[in-house]
């Protein structure tokens, strides 16, 4: 999914006001013996929560187009992940067959990686693997990088302009000036919404924040990329952390976000694209 450009170079306040009645007014619907659904929102709420908050509610009447572009995001973001993202995301069946299929398909040098889990929860990297299959097909064995074991770094006449604080799970075509890194979040086989789930959102946006800031050092764009999958974690549980994301990606922290099965339909474009202006 690439951002709406209707939302893009908000200003600060804009955002503000976003995290403020997602925040306050909530992400979910929340009763008892009902389906959790994201909820929508209205001029109601912004009202309700200035008010509550002790901020100056004579803004709202100042300010109606800019208070109602705000409402208006945020029903586009529960309407996008309602209808469109929520039917994309795979189980961990569904991943897997899919997996087979792509190693199937394609012939490739990579050896299967494994995930990090243990006992019946251990088993190949579903989703890292058809970032890297379909990455090979694209650019060959040496075109990418999908085990970074250092750092990123840019660089400009052979001095280190910036280096990364965390490492990505890859990078195009290496990850010393990279053209594109990417990160992967795929939790198939979890029970709950943990703490280590939590902590992987804000490492996205730690990361968004460098990639920005590198940006303005170097002088060019590091396209960051982010794929997540797991109906369970990422729906049933992490609602709120995918409206998130949302937010990332229309803040420009994140350029695209593949939601699981776009990883089949849109991955292979990017990289083509990308490829194609590396040439």
């Amino acid at each position: 999914m690439k951002p709406n450009p209707l939302y893009l170079k908000k200003p600060p306040r804009f955002w503000a006001n976003v995290k403020l009645i997602s925040e306050q007014a909530g992400y979910s619907i929340r009763c008892k013996g009902s389906v959790k659904t994201l909820r929508t929102y209205s001029m109601d709420d912004a009202v309700k929560i200035y008010s509550d908050e002790g901020l100056d509610e004579s803004f709202l009447t100042k300010e109606t187009a800019f208070l109602n572009e705000v409402i208006g995001y945020l029903n586009f973001r529960t309407d996008v992940l309602t209808n469109y993202v929520q039917p994309l995301f795979m189980d961990r069946d569904e991943a897997q067959k899919e997996y087979l299929a792509l190693r199937k398909k394609y012939s490739l040098s990579r050896a299967e990686t494994m995930n990090k889990q243990k006992g019946d929860k251990r088993h190949p990297a579903y989703f890292a693997g058809m970032v890297s299959m379909i990455a090979e097909k694209v650019l060959g064995a040496e075109g990418f990088v999908d085990d970074a074991r250092r750092l990123s770094l840019v660089s400009s006449n052979g001095i280190a302009e910036y280096v990364f604080s965390r490492r990505f799970d890859g990078a195009l075509p290496s990850i010393i000036n990279p053209l594109a890194v990417w990160e992967i979040k795929e939790y198939y086989g979890t029970t709950t919404f943990g703490s280590r789930v939590a902590d992987g959102v804000y490492e996205t946006l730690l990361d968004g924040f460098e990639i920005n800031e590198a940006e303005t050092v170097i002088g060019r764009r590091i396209n960051h990329f982010l794929f997540i999958d797991d109906r369970f974690t990422w729906w049933d549980c992490g609602r709120s952390y995918l409206c998130r994301m949302i937010d990332m990606l229309h803040t420009g922290h994140v350029d695209e976000i593949f939601f699981g099965k776009e990883i089949l339909s849109e991955w292979e474009k990017c990289l083509i694209a990308l490829s194609g202006n590396r040439n």
